[in-house]
Formats: C-alpha cells, structure tokens, sequence
C-alpha cells in the first residue's frame, strides 16, 4: 500500500536493532530523509555508539541529534510529579511514563528545527507508549505525521526482523538474534523489566531479572545488615540538597538512586492497568525516587495544613492517571499542577530517614515553616486549647445521627 508523501521525519532512535530496522524501513517505505534522535536521561548505557550506527546507516552528520536532558528530565518534570506524591494504582512511581512528553516534546523541537513533517517511535501497539507519544506530538505540533511502524508494517514476529536486518546489512549484536527473555526501559528515575520471562503473574520474579548485571537495586536480601540515616532538605516541595550538601536536580536524584541501591530499596513486582486496556505485569526499579517519596512526605505531614493535604490525596490519583494516560501537557494537568504548586510555598525544612533491608522509615523532621505545636497537643499542659470545647463540636457532628437512631427507634418518620 502506498503511503502518505513524506520528505523528512525525526526517529526517536536508541541505536538498537529495532530502531536501527526502523530507520531502514522508513526510508524504504517512505523514501524520506531520516534524523534520529536519542535521549540521554540517564539511562546508563554509553550513547557514542548511537551515533556511529546512525552514521554507518547513512544518516547525514548533520541530521543526527543526541542530547543530554538529564536535568530538564529531573527538573520540569520528575520534580513536579513528586510535588504531588504521584502514584499510579496505590504503588506505581510513573518512572516510564514521565519520560515520554520530554522526549515527545525535544522530538517535535527538533522537528521544527530542521524543517521535518513527520516525528516517528519505536513503541509497540499493544503499550501505552504509542498514547504517550502520539497525544504529546498532537499537543506541541498539531499537524505533525505520525509513523508508527509497528501498527503499519507487516512483520510478524522477530524472525521477520532479522531477516530483514540481514538483507539490508543491518548490524546484529552478539545474542540478539533470539529473542531477548524480557524488555528493559530506563531512565534515571527508573528501570522497568517486562514480558517474556515476566509474564506469568504467579511466579516469582526470577533471578535473571533481580540480579542481572545492569539493575538498578540490589534485593533487600543481599542489602547491608547495618541501617543509614540520611537527610534529605526540601524548598518549595523540591529536594535541594543530602546531607546538608546541595547539588543539581539530576545530580541529586543519581545520589538517592546510590542510597536507595545500596539497601536494597525501591524493587516492585506489580500488575498495572494499561491504558489500552490489558493489564501487564512487570518489575519495577525505583530506589531514588522511593526514598524521594517518603521524605516529601514526611515534610508535608508538618508543613501542609489539613485541608490542603487532604484536597492533595483527592487530587493525586486524577494526577497520576493523566501522566500514565500521556496527558503531560493537557489543560487539567497544568491545572492540577499549579493547584500542587501553590500547596508547596511552606513545604520546606529537613527530613531524616532511616535506610534499611529495603525500607525507608522517617525519624526526624523539621520546619521553619512547621505547623506543629507541641503545645497544643502535649499531654502536660493546655497551650491555648480548651477541652470543653469539643463538647459542642462533637455535638453538632453527632446531631444527624441521632435524629436518624430516634427515627429507627420508633420503627417510623419523625415529625
């Protein structure tokens, strides 16, 4: 089938041997000029070769971009979630699913640089990356082509791929050319291992996925039997320094991710509700950002008036569905977001936690902003409190349900 006039189009491109076919395909399918783009958001993996690939490929010097948003990433993006103690389904951190509307976004910046009417991405049909993508390239360029080669081409399966590699001459590492026993997605929030080997709910997590030589966390098994006590100091809701020493945004989640690894914390086994309507289950790794929580948390338990706090509890899970769903950069999350944003002014001092076999316990807070009065809530003296006060408070909270228990009583309505 014919396809759609294409003249350039920007791949997000990791250099593997799916976007590397990808690249192939696409200027096979489409006859356009192809720029790649890679991401580095501290995923760890070494991204000179990238650009090597792209070269070997055919792909202008000119027309290949790799950039370092490592503290954009951080910054603009894992900061604000966490202001909103962001979780997915009661567990979920969101490490994949905030990655996507930065890279989205560079990708569609990129695009206008150069001149391109198309931006194209490797996520398969069945995730929920395609809607991540796919709703951020709308947003920031409404009339942008999408090319989602796994909804268009007609491979079936992975020896379709290589073959295809082959013909082409397209590179193929040592041991890809079996399928791998589970895909890995990182970034420098977070690891995330799913399929193949994974997906049986009902069977331990194997080894090959817990103690494979890249992971980010060890097993709280194999963690120190010594605790640590670290302190983590807040300003406006965002980290800003460990151990009273302050640091860039991506330098200080690298050091929590350091911690957190080291006690073997931030290792999770879930099953999730994809958006496109399965469920999947996967082994999550998010040392840095476990510890983060608690401590933003633990900061705000004494700085964030009652109501605020709880209208954060109703607001979050409407929060965190929007960034799993891909709508970073619609109207409701930039509302959302400023109504978590003007919470945060007061929530600032120092957190200490205890780090141990996996779990992060709180043991010390402290506010020049704190709402906590000991005063008024000591045992040894009244502070300003009156006691019989509550007499009538409890009383007119109680007033329905004694109107409703004279009603029963009498076995009909009152008059």
């Amino acid at each position: 089938m014919s396809q759609p006039k294409v003249k350039k189009v920007v791949l997000a491109y990791s250099g593997g041997l799916d976007t590397s076919i990808i690249l192939k395909w696409l200027e096979e399918t489409y006859g356009c000029e192809v720029v790649t783009f890679t991401a580095d958001l501290g995923q760890g993996e070494e991204l000179a070769p990238a650009r090597e690939k792209a070269l070997k490929m055919g792909v202008k010097a000119e027309n290949i971009f790799i950039d370092d948003l490592r503290e954009e990433f951080v910054r603009d993006f894992v900061w604000p979630m966490f202001r909103a103690n962001t979780l997915y389904e009661g567990q979920y951190l969101l490490g994949t699913s905030i990655a996507r509307p930065l890279i989205a976004k560079r990708q569609i910046e990129i695009a206008n640089l150069v001149g391109a009417d198309a931006v194209c991405h490797g996520a398969t049909g069945k995730g929920n990356d395609q809607v991540r993508f796919e709703v951020s390239y709308y947003a920031l360029k409404p009339d942008v082509k999408v090319i989602a080669p796994w909804r268009e081409w007609e491979f079936e399966g992975r020896p379709d791929l290589i073959a295809y590699a082959k013909k082409h001459g397209i590179p193929i590492a040592q041991g890809k050319e079996q399928a791998a026993p589970f895909s890995i997605d990182a970034n420098l929030l977070h690891t995330s291992s799913e399929g193949l080997a994974l997906e049986d709910p009902d069977v331990e997590v194997p080894d090959i996925v817990t103690k494979r030589g890249d992971r980010r966390t060890i097993t709280p098994e194999e963690a120190p039997d010594q605790a640590e006590t670290i302190t983590l100091s807040f300003e406006r809701g965002d980290l800003v320094a460990i151990n009273g020493k302050p640091m860039k945004a991506h330098e200080l989640l690298a050091e929590l991710n350091r911690l957190g690894s080291k006690h073997g914390i931030g290792g999770l086994d879930l099953v999730e509700n994809r958006y496109v309507g399965m469920k999947s289950r996967g082994f999550y790794e998010t040392p840095g950002g476990t510890i983060l929580w608690y401590g933003h948390r633990a900061i705000e338990s004494i700085t964030l008036d009652r109501g605020a706090m709880h209208l954060k509890d109703e607001l979050m899970p409407k929060y965190a569905g929007l960034v799993y769903n891909g709508f970073w950069w619609t109207p409701e999350r930039k509302m959302l977001q400023a109504a978590i944003d003007a919470s945060q002014e007061s929530v600032a001092g120092d957190v200490k936690l205890k780090l141990y076999k996996g779990g992060v316990r709180t043991v010390g807070r402290s506010s020049p902003y704190s709402l906590y009065s000991k005063k008024l809530v000591g045992f040894d003296e009244a502070g300003g409190y009156n006691q019989a006060d509550a007499e009538g408070f409890i009383k007119l909270n109680a007033l329905r349900l004694r109107i409703l228990a004279e009603r029963d009583k009498e076995g009909g309505k009152n008059e």
